[in-house]
């Protein structure tokens, strides 16, 4: 059962490393409805930060039904809380527990996401106690963690894992010119991804029903509102603590990516030897990179927890 601001704890107990936790059910007002979180926490306190999950109906651990499965995003906040680090993972608006919080899930902004981060940030320092929260933002989940921590108080600095470095719109047509087979698409794509970067609608008449699926006309303003953002650039207009991490074998977001965020703001990446866009060990081959995506039972990579923790409480 899924408890309100002052719910009680849900599940306690240690973790494998001994830790004792607290795992809670918490939500939120959202704009027309709950937005809804999972809090994972050491019961002696520490750092908390808020884990903003990636694009498409991706639920707080890090699930899609779209074919990620392994709970990624748990894992983590399981992993980060065994080294003293608290964490709210969510439910974007409109989606999973956070379904009521919108009428229509694709008829929203970038910066309706980031000002629910920022609700989501004033909520862990409350119910942690602790002088600020993290923003921690995988894929594009970074993006709007950058956007939310312009001007917030309760942010005490990001964590950009696996996030787009430059617009998305270039993210995405490169993921589809890898693929041999896309090649006679790729004008089609231009074209559209021109009209909303225009602000514009696409003309989406005999355009391949793949492609056409991909920009579904609902997705318009999403779209629209996506492609209006460069996270280097706005990366660089904030002057807090940055960490960058990159999977070495992600076939999604690349090392290039990692490289330009860090550059926005003068910062080495801290690059994950084998870990993929779903943050567990996979290799270089797409197909067989991809194929980890649906197992349910992958850990995370190595070292991917123990750099992340080491930052936030090295501060």
């Amino acid at each position: 059962m899924r408890r309100g601001r002052a719910g009680l704890a849900v599940a306690a107990g240690l973790l494998a490393s001994g830790v004792a936790v607290a795992e809670e059910a918490v939500t939120i007002a959202g704009p027309t409805g709950p937005l809804a979180g999972s809090y994972l926490a050491p019961l002696e306190g520490g750092p908390v930060m808020v884990i903003i999950p990636g694009s498409g109906p991706t639920d707080r651990d890090g699930n899609s039904p779209l074919g990620v499965a392994g709970g990624a995003y748990q894992r983590l906040a399981e992993a980060l809380a065994a080294q003293g680090v608290g964490s709210i993972r969510i439910d974007k608006r409109g989606m999973f527990g956070s379904a009521a919080a919108a009428a229509d899930p694709n008829a929203v902004r970038m910066t309706d996401y980031a000002a629910d981060v920022r609700a989501w940030a004033a909520e862990a320092r409350r119910r942690s106690g602790a002088p600020c929260a993290w923003l921690l933002g995988h894929s594009e989940g970074g993006l709007v963690a950058i956007l939310a921590v312009q001007d917030s108080p309760d942010v005490c600095g990001l964590v950009l894992l696996a996030a787009p470095g430059r617009p998305v719109q270039q993210v995405l047509r490169e993921q589809l010119a890898a693929n041999p087979a896309n090649i006679l698409i790729l004008p089609q794509v231009d074209r559209i991804i021109a009209s909303l970067e225009a602000g514009q609608a696409p003309d989406l008449t005999g355009v391949h029903p793949g492609v056409a699926g991909l920009f579904n006309p609902a997705l318009n303003t999403f779209f629209i509102s996506l492609f209006s953002h460069d996270p280097a650039a706005e990366l660089a207009r904030y002057a807090g603590p940055v960490l960058v991490v990159q999977g070495e074998t992600d076939i999604q977001v690349t090392l290039a990516d990692a490289e330009r965020l860090a550059l926005a703001r003068g910062l080495e990446p801290v690059i994950i030897p084998g870990m993929n866009h779903v943050l567990r060990d996979a290799p270089a081959d797409r197909a067989a990179n991809a194929a980890t995506y649906r197992l349910s039972d992958a850990p995370l990579s190595a070292g991917l927890a123990e750099a992340i923790a080491g930052f936030v409480t090295g501060r």
